[in-house]
């Protein structure tokens, strides 16, 4: 199943940051700040202002002669760093001294090139061609990206609805393209589209769109990687090789975002709106937003890594040769992780079949991050445990921790969409979803990784109020839990986890050959050590091992499972 990518369900993006509020307990989330750049405080810390002055000092230091001392007597855009169409990146504007930042149609192109020429000043790099920008009303930009989600073929759709499924993020009370709709609806703050070579930014401001010079500063740097890099040849085959590759792209404009947020404060006059960003009070699928952000979150740390192994900026040109291919890679940089070769062959009988799309087996690769997701995905839901919660998810104040002990031995995974007759005769998308299967096989670096991984899994059942079957091994039964009732069967062998999801008990040995035999249960939750239990009545091994208690976390990643066909390359 190839990744609906972050692409067609919206551009290269800036997207808000949603900062979780506590006062003793959990107050409740916001859409606070504007992209990654915006929201990472700034302290001695990767992020932090000393940090953060100091990456200045490093920039400054890589960037050409020509740009910090000896203006050149005939600049040219073209061979000029921070030099676009008349105007340096320091050059003072009449906009600067207004108390908004409504920016009239006359005064715009000088602001956009301005601010091409802070860009190209920090990245250390020129733009080939003039960039055009709009700026437009949230409610607009909703109701001119509507149709991306709308025009999706049922064979996707079903794809979209059972992966979201399988992580627990998007169950049956709703479909994934509304719920990814509701997401980019409320958390874009801008995008550029290679298509169109065109800049859009999203205002709060409905009667007045005001513009939001950091957002700016991010999406041309998309224009400038496409300009430099052709971004559309960095597309990857799976949804987390698509969100790894996202890590290059987006760390790359958020750690350009940073420093740009750093000069306005101490160097250069900027614009900025009145009105903050804001979900618009919509009820945002928050497993779905954390696996968006991911590479906002991470990727400033790994494009700083790659500037400190190398030659700064450098180095970050040299990686669009050689991308990262997983998210693990992202996370934890220096890793170099490649995905292990992991397969899911057709073991299924009757009428089951694994679905195909164009052509297709509906397959990918869910990744570490989509894992978090999935385990973090209820972290800001009061009313259900989570398996990462939100002390945990938060790392330091504005950005998120991806790297968790449940997840972070991820060698490879492969999950697979079974359908049938009755599946495809089905013309309710969340009802079709219900009555569809699916194998996810899973594997990890070590044995003491795979029980990390049995321990989140299990947690996430028992919170979804999972009830261990009676003389089935290692098999559970969801009855009705906001749309995600089935029988669920896990085996592990050695290094690996398989887990079957079928309608019913009877029929997982009909996805999966030998799925739910009948023995006893062999997996338990074990404390990290791998020698103890953590137990709980009611759930888990029935004879030989006391019963298990799973207090399940709800990651939601920014994965969304299915083909990447709804039209469109614009990255946000």
């Amino acid at each position: 199943m190839r990744p609906t990518r972050t692409r067609p369900f919206g551009p290269l993006l800036a997207v808000t940051l949603a900062v979780l509020l506590a006062t003793g307990g959990l107050a409740g989330p916001a859409l606070a700040t504007t992209a990654a750049a915006q929201s990472d405080s700034v302290t001695a810390a990767p992020g932090s202002s000393s940090a953060l002055a100091a990456d200045s000092a490093a920039v400054a230091r890589t960037t050409s002669a020509a740009t910090q001392d000896d203006r050149p007597a005939n600049p040219t855009t073209e061979d000029t760093i921070g030099y676009v169409a008349g105007y340096w990146y320091d050059d003072d504007l009449p906009v600067d001294n207004q108390s908004t930042a409504v920016v009239a149609e006359d005064e715009l192109d000088p602001v956009v090139y301005r601010a091409m020429a802070r860009v190209e000043r920090i990245r250390n790099l020129t733009f080939d061609d003039r960039v055009s920008v709009d700026v437009i009303s949230r409610e607009e930009y909703r109701e001119t990206n509507g149709d991306r989600f709308a025009n999706i073929s049922s064979g996707n759709r079903l794809e979209q609805n059972v992966g979201y499924e399988a992580l627990f993020t998007v169950g049956r009370n709703t479909t994934a393209s509304d719920a990814a709709e509701t997401v980019y609806g409320g958390a874009v703050a801008g995008y550029y589209d290679p298509e169109t070579d065109e800049i859009v930014i999203v205002s709060e401001n409905t009667d007045t769109p005001e513009l939001n010079e950091l957002t700016l500063g991010h999406e041309l740097v998309h224009a400038l990687q496409d300009q430099r890099f052709n971004l559309s040849q960095l597309e990857g085959t799976t949804q987390d090789g698509e969100t790894a590759r996202n890590g290059l792209v987006e760390g790359d404009a958020s750690r350009v975002e940073r420093e740009y947020e750093h000069r306005c404060g101490t160097e250069w006059d900027c614009l900025e709106p009145a009105d903050g960003p804001s979900n618009g009070g919509l009820d945002i699928n928050w497993g779905i937003y954390f696996s968006v952000y991911q590479p906002y979150s991470d990727g400033p740390d790994y494009v700083n890594y790659l500037r400190d192994q190398g030659e700064g900026w450098s180095a970050v040109n040299a990686a669009y040769d050689d991308p990262p291919t997983t998210t693990s890679a992202v996370i934890h940089p220096g890793s170099a992780r490649e995905p292990a070769n992991v397969s899911v062959p057709d073991r299924s009988s009757g009428d089951w079949r694994q679905l195909r799309v164009d052509g297709e087996t509906a397959n990918d690769t869910v990744g570490e991050a989509g894992m978090v997701a999935m385990f973090a995905a209820d972290a800001l839901d009061s009313a259900r445990p989570s398996v990462i919660n939100s002390t945990e998810l938060l790392q330091g104040t504005g950005s998120y921790d991806y790297n968790h002990s449940y997840t972070n031995g991820w060698a490879g995974d492969e999950l697979v969409v079974y359908t049938n007759d009755e599946v495809e005769n089905t013309s309710d998308p969340a009802a079709a979803a219900g009555r569809a299967g699916y194998v996810w096989r899973t594997q990890w670096q070590s044995n003491t990784d795979t029980q990390q991984f049995v321990n989140g899994y299990l947690r996430l059942l028992e919170n979804h109020d999972a009830e261990p079957v009676d003389g089935r091994q290692d098999t559970y039964v969801i009855d009705e839990d906001g749309g995600y009732a089935g029988a669920y069967y896990l085996n592990r062998t050695g290094q690996t986890l398989t887990i079957v999801r079928a309608p019913s008990v009877d029929e997982l040995p009909t996805v999966e050959a030998g799925a739910a035999p009948e023995g006893e249960d062999t997996l338990e939750i074990t404390d990290s050590s791998g020698t103890g239990t953590d137990t709980v009545p009611g759930f888990g091994p029935l004879a030989a091992v006391s019963a298990i208690a799973i207090a399940v976390l709800g990651v939601g990643t920014r994965i969304v499972i299915g083909r990447g066909r709804t039209g469109g390359d614009r990255r946000e």
